[in-house]
């Protein structure tokens, strides 16, 4: 069956109820638009979950999954001590991938870490509450050139085309961080320029357009979401999908999006 699910979910932890509080409802777009999103997620009955998150291990020029047998992720950094989730690896995936890597001489590496990172377990919390049996491959981009993340996730596509498997992959990534004063940036105008031509490039299907974000630009907004993104555009290369846009806000200066690619 292959690819069966795609989408793009931010991932502040203020989103989880006990780390979030009184603020969480400030952040009601984007809690709905999560939970809308896990009843499509669920729909589309996936076994694997390929998770492409900004806050794992990355490298300068190299992508990276993380194959360790088993995962567990919680919230201990932010104060929860309560919240915690367990998933298992879908190792045949993995040496799936790492074979056709090693055949095409696509850099990658191979890391083992038992715990998620918040950038894993935010959609994760959300997205995967009514699939007991969803297994996980969360994968790291590099710090190669913006194109090399869209030929990644074109490799990963053609390596998800020949499986049995139903595969969703889910981008993580919050863009920028300096939307306001109250952001973890402080304020720079290149903060609301970087998010509209996020948006604007989305709408119009226009990977070209992310590709050709400036350095400087994407830097000056202290975004965490372009690479894991353009990963996703390359697996949705030559793919029918429907543009759904479920909410964008920033009540605390950062970007939040969450997007269905829904596959036609």
């Amino acid at each position: 069956m292959s690819l069966v699910f795609a989408a793009l979910s931010p991932h502040p932890p203020l989103l989880i109820p006990t780390i979030g509080r009184e603020n969480l409802n400030k952040l009601e777009k984007t809690k709905q638009a999560l939970e809308e999103l896990e009843k499509a997620l669920y729909i589309s009955q996936p076994d694997t979950l390929v998770l492409i998150t900004p806050h794992g291990k990355i490298f300068k020029d190299s992508f990276t999954i993380n194959a360790n047998p088993e995962f567990n992720f919680d919230f201990k950094e932010f104060g929860d001590i309560s919240t915690q989730g367990n998933f298992k690896a879908d190792l045949n995936l993995i040496a799936d991938v790492s074979n056709a890597a090693k055949n095409q001489n696509f850099p990658l590496i191979l890391n083992s870490e038992p715990s998620l990172d918040y950038g894993s377990a935010v959609p994760l919390y959300y997205l995967s509450r009514h699939l007991n049996r969803l297994k996980v491959v969360p994968i790291s981009y590099s710090l190669l050139e913006l194109k090399r993340q869209v030929d990644f996730g074109y490799f990963l596509k053609e390596v998800f085309m020949n499986s049995a498997k139903r595969i969703a992959v889910i981008a993580s990534g919050d863009l920028s961080h300096c939307l306001s004063d109250s952001g973890p940036g402080g304020f720079s105008p290149a903060g609301k320029k970087f998010d509209d031509l996020v948006l604007e490039s989305l709408k119009n299907k226009n990977t070209t357009g992310l590709m050709n974000i400036e350095q400087t630009m994407s830097s000056e907004a202290r975004e965490c979401g372009l690479r894991s993104l353009l990963i996703l555009m390359g697996v949705l290369r030559n793919v029918n999908y429907d543009l759904k846009i479920y909410s964008y806000e920033s009540p605390f200066g950062i970007g939040h999006l969450v997007v269905n690619f829904s596959l036609e």
